[in-house]
Parts: structure tokens; C-alpha cells; sequence
């Protein structure tokens, strides 16, 4: 407050007695900008001479470097009073109310740690994903690699260069089974047609030696296994030879080729009880693809036909304008719920089918080296496969 003469002047109150008790040396010194000034206990001499040093200075922390001897510390501060606005400066002591704590600790916070983690936190938002989409970009591009995989496609790797080096080890780790695979896909083909080559002899000896046997229904059905067999061996020898080399397809007539099939199995088909009939809807039916193939799959169909057929009735060949060609015959048809299964490799409808399960696969597999497919269509009586083949190209 004010005294009389215009100078400075403390009045207790009961805060400053409870300071003056509990920091026995408390000291500070009071001014203001007239140059009155007020002191109370002992302050340190260095901070007693500063004079009006301080006074365009708002607040300030008084101390030492570190390593310098010990000494007192100051804090000073201006502040609105009574008397006007004034100086203190004063030693630390006693203790800080809590409220003044928790008050300092949100300063500091939204001073120093709130825009520091606004700071880290835009960071992260704008940066990480920029970050991880560059390293992981290389990543992208192997996905893609991978889904290009297939069976069909040999010697395909996996390109490593722009991949994190995180993931380098596990693209070589795929590479190497790939290339695995590979060995032993290529060791599975040499395999079948090794032992396609070695079948074709004593197929044919056997098929000789039957001819010259009596003409007795056993006869018919003996020589019916062993053209499926020597169908079966033309026909692996002719996927591996289509997977080898594309060079040998050619245009073809669709319906020449059908013509063909009909009058090679015309015997057997008799042979087994039944008529074989040869339709053609239009005349030629172009097609490009590999003759010997062709031949096999439809051959393929129509042997599955007299083998499936009952015996009986009329098994047809129909050549469409669309190039297809479907096999019909007058048998018990073929259950819906089976007709995907029976194109897998080794499938029977009946366990004890005298066949090796390979027929329809290897029809397949044949149409779709060639970009078509084969389907069982529905049909009032017996069943009914048709191959489809594409436009050839111009």
C-alpha cells in the first residue's frame, strides 16, 4: 500500500504471517517504476544491486549455470497492487499451493506438449500413409506378380527390387518353391509321356492278338477297354505335345473332322449295339486348332458314349454353325448334381466303372488349350456333351 509520505509500505495479512512462519529466511524486495522501493529480510547482494535493470522485463527466473557454485535463486515478476503496478523479487520457499501446481502443469501442456503432439499428430495423419504407400509400393507390384501365376505359365519369379527389405527374404523364400514346382511339374510331364511312349507297344500287340480271337460278346467288350486305352495314350502324349508347342495349330473343318471321328468308331459303336449317326448343320464350320487333339477329344466322347449308353439306341454326332459338336446318346442321362464332377481327373459315377476316370478330364483339358469348353447339356433322354470352340481369329 501507500503510506503517507507517497512511498511504499507493507501491511501484514494473514497469508504473508503464514509465509513469514513457515520460511523463517524469506526475503524479497519490492519496487516501483518512482523508484520507492520496500526490502524485507536478507536478500542476496547480488540481487539487492540489481536495481531498475529489470524493469522493462515482465517476469523472470533468476539463477546459475550448471556447475557454478551454489547460490541463491530469484524469481521476479510485475504485478497490480494497491499501490499500483510493482516489482518483487524473492527467493523460493515454502510451499506452492496445489492449485498453483496443477495450474503450471497446464501452462506447461498447452504451451509446450499440446502443439508438440498437434505437431506429431498431423505428422502421422499426413505422413505415415505417404511412408508405408512408398515402401510398400514395391509390394503392390509383387501382388500383382502372384496373381499372373498359374500352371500354364512356367518359370514365372517374383521381382525382389522394389520390394522393403523386410519382405525380400520371404519373396526369395517363394521364388525358390516356385522354381520347385516347376522341377517337378516338369519331371510329372516327362513322366507321362514316357510312359504314354511305352504303353502305345503293348497296347497294340494286345489289340492284334484280340482281333484273332473268336467274335464272342467278351471279344467286343476286351476290345472296347483296349481302344480307351490307346485312345488314353494318344491323348496324354497329345497334351504334352500342345503345352510344348503351339505351332501346330492350324485351321481346320470342323465338320471333315467330325466326319472323320464317325467313320473311325463307327465299328466299335456297332460292335457295341448301337447305330452311330453323323449330323452337320452347315458345311464347313471353321475352326483353328490342333487336328490330332480335336480328334481325340471328340473320339474321347464318343467312346464315353457306347460305354455309357445302355447298349442300345442311337449314339449322334452334331456339328453346329457355331462350332460346336455334340455327342448324344440314348442312355440314363447323367444326374444333374454329377455334372461338374465327372470332368475331374480319376471321377466315376459308379465305383465299379471299368474306366479310368480320365476321359471327360482329358476332353477338358484339351478344349481349354484351345480357348473353348465342354458342358453336359440337359436332355429329355440320355445325355448330351457339347464342345465349343472359338471364332478363329483373322
Amino acid at each position: 500500500m501507500r503510506g503517507a509520505d507517497g512511498g511504499l509500505a507493507l501491511q501484514a495479512t494473514p497469508e504473508l504471517e503464514r509465509l513469514r512462519s513457515t520460511v523463517p529466511d524469506l526475503w524479497f524486495i519490492v519496487r516501483d517504476r518512482q523508484g520507492h522501493k520496500l526490502t524485507e529480510g536478507a536478500p542476496p547482494p547480488h540481487f539487492a544491486r540489481m536495481g531498475n535493470g529489470l524493469d522493462d522485463v515482465g517476469n523472470a527466473r533468476l539463477g546459475w549455470n550448471l556447475g557454478d557454485p551454489p547460490r541463491a535463486n530469484a524469481q521476479m515478476r510485475w504485478i497490480a497492487s494497491a499501490a499500483g503496478e510493482i516489482q518483487v523479487v524473492t527467493g523460493p520457499g515454502a510451499e506452492a499451493p496445489l492449485g498453483w501446481l496443477i495450474q503450471a502443469v497446464l501452462i506447461v501442456f498447452a504451451s509446450f506438449v499440446l502443439p508438440a503432439l498437434a505437431v506429431m499428430a498431423l505428422a502421422t495423419v499426413v505422413g505415415t500413409p505417404a511412408v508405408v504407400s512408398r515402401a510398400l509400393g514395391g509390394l503392390e507390384a509383387v501382388a500383382g506378380e502372384a496373381e499372373q501365376i498359374d500352371l500354364d505359365r512356367q518359370g514365372a519369379r517374383l521381382t525382389a527390387t522394389f520390394t522393403p527389405s523386410e519382405v525380400t527374404p520371404l519373396v526369395d523364400a517363394v521364388n525358390r518353391a516356385l522354381q520347385r514346382l516347376d522341377e517337378g511339374h516338369a519331371r510329372r510331364k516327362r513322366f507321362l509321356a514316357d510312359a504314354a511312349h511305352e504303353l502305345r507297344t503293348p497296347i497294340a500287340i494286345l489289340q492284334t492278338r484280340l482281333e484273332t480271337l473268336e467274335d464272342k460278346p467278351q471279344r467286343v467288350r476286351l476290345l472296347e477297354d483296349v481302344a480307351r486305352l490307346a485312345v488314353m495314350a494318344e491323348q496324354l502324349l497329345d497334351l504334352q505335345r500342345l503345352e510344348r508347342d503351339r505351332e501346330v495349330f492350324a485351321a481346320l473343318d470342323l465338320v471333315a473332322l467330325g466326319r472323320r471321328v464317325a467313320v473311325d468308331l463307327a465299328p466299335l459303336a456297332i460292335a457295341g449295339g448301337y447305330e452311330l449317326a453323323f449330323e452337320a448343320e452347315a458345311e464347313p464350320v471353321d475352326v483353328f486348332g490342333d487336328r490330332a487333339a480335336l480328334e481325340r477329344a471328340l473320339a474321347n466322347l464318343v467312346q464315353n458314349a457306347i460305354q455309357h449308353g445302355g447298349r442300345r439306341g442311337t449314339i449322334t454326332i452334331r456339328v453346329g454353325h457355331e462350332r460346336t459338336v455334340d455327342v448324344t446318346d440314348e442312355g440314363s442321362g447323367i444326374p444333374a448334381e454329377e455334372r461338374e464332377r465327372i470332368f475331374e481327373p480319376f471321377s466315376r459315377m459308379a465305383p465299379r466303372d471299368r474306366g479310368a476316370g480320365l476321359g471327360l478330364h482329358l476332353v477338358q483339358e484339351i478344349a481349354r488349350l484351345h480357348g473353348g469348353s465342354v458342358a453336359v447339356l440337359d436332355r429329355p433322354l440320355g445325355a448330351c456333351f457339347r464342345l465349343s470352340l472359338p471364332r478363329p481369329a483373322c
